[in-house]
């Protein structure tokens, strides 16, 4: 039998959502409150794998398990095990084909950046102390949408077999005078994408780097023409979405 965990975490303190073999993951800590209520040993599979100190505010895990369970019982008492900065909205049955990754049909991400020092923004935003422009920003941004191919963006010496994706929506939003956030939403994701992508986009925003420059950087597929990689303490996986039923969860009935 499949089950579906919906959960969200502050990435702070961890070495990304996969298990390390030297440093504490979501998926680590997930997988030991499991095991420990389930009474065996217990392994979740994630729809993505976000990376150090990046956080989540939807993220989705199956586990596979012989026997029933109830999943609402389950949920609460993995959030009084859990540490807080992981918390469990629900635990689901759906159907045994049904998988976290490889049946999800697209995910989004925000990224937040602040252009005055604030000590509120710091621990979750990064700051931006120059003269930057959005408009511009989102103008390169739009472009993402005529490319199929994001090795530019792909951190290098990864073992992915392909740097294909399709993003169907890249815009930038302001939130107030002094914040704002980049939300992309593709099929897929590349290993540091959105945070490279950032960066690139910031080029572009200060003036060192034109559109026609920004296209140069996507079709050269390329990492080292790209601009730097962003911190990951602003990063956000925000949502997932599944086959059916508007995009939400084929629950089992």
């Amino acid at each position: 039998m499949r089950y579906f965990i919906t959960l969200s975490y502050d990435g702070t303190r961890f070495h990304g959502w996969q298990v390390q073999p030297n440093g504490i993951s979501v998926q680590g800590e997930l997988q030991r409150g499991l095991s420990l209520l389930l009474r065996e040993d217990i392994q979740v599979t994630g729809a993505g794998r976000t990376d150090a100190g990046v956080h989540a505010r939807m993220m989705v895990a199956h586990f596979d398990i012989d026997r029933e369970v109830d999943g609402r019982q389950l949920a609460y008492k993995l959030n009084r095990l859990l540490p807080q900065d992981i918390a469990v909205q629900q635990v689901e049955r759906v159907d045994d084909d049904l998988h976290a990754r490889f049946s999800a049909t697209s995910r989004t991400y925000h990224y937040y950046i602040h252009t005055t020092k604030s000590p509120f923004e710091r621990h979750y935003s990064c700051p931006l102390g120059y003269v930057i422009d959005f408009a511009k920003m989102n103008e390169a941004a739009r472009l993402l949408l005529d490319y199929e191919d994001f090795g530019a963006f792909c951190k290098s010496h990864t073992d992915v077999k392909t740097t294909l994706c399709r993003v169907t929506a890249a815009r930038w939003h302001q939130t107030s005078p002094t914040t704002w956030y980049f939300e992309i939403t593709a099929n897929r994701f590349l290993r540091n994408m959105v945070r490279a992508i950032v960066g690139t986009l910031v080029e572009v925003g200060r003036g060192r780097m034109t559109l026609d420059d920004f296209r140069r950087v996507v079709e050269g597929k390329r990492r080292t023409d790209a601009g730097e990689s962003m911190p990951g303490n602003a990063l956000f996986l925000v949502d997932i979405k599944y086959e059916g039923h508007n995009g939400r969860i084929n629950r089992k009935p």
